[in-house]
């Protein structure tokens, strides 16, 4: 299999989880502000879950790429990584985009001059 393919399911079972999705979505909310980053006792506030799962879920966004965490004395402060996003995008649109070789049957019949009907 694709190399390209096996990095990417990992980070399509990441973005499968709805407290993982709005953890992304209110990190990316953090754009406008100076220092682009949110502390995780902000998150916690604003996301309503518990401290464990929280954790649980940044490791898990760390661990691929996705978020960049920092601590600072007893804080940790977490931004996310627009490169590895930038890359999965490119990749969601690359199979997802039409391709000159199609592999359908029409197609196929066209090139070698058949028509169907």
């Amino acid at each position: 299999m694709n190399e390209s393919y096996l990095k990417n399911i990992a980070l399509l079972k990441v973005f499968a989880d709805p407290n993982r999705l709005l953890i992304i979505e209110t990190l990316s909310s953090n754009e406008n502000c100076e220092c682009g980053e949110n502390c995780a006792c902000n998150l916690l506030e604003h996301l309503g879950i518990t401290q464990p799962t929280l954790s649980h879920h940044m490791k898990i966004l760390c661990d691929c790429g996705i978020a960049n965490g920092r601590k600072e004395g007893k804080r940790v402060y977490y931004s996310l990584n627009h490169d590895i996003i930038d890359e999965f995008l490119s990749f969601l649109c690359g199979i997802t985009t039409a391709k000159e070789s199609c592999l359908c049957l029409c197609c196929k019949n066209m090139k070698g001059g058949e028509t169907n009907g």
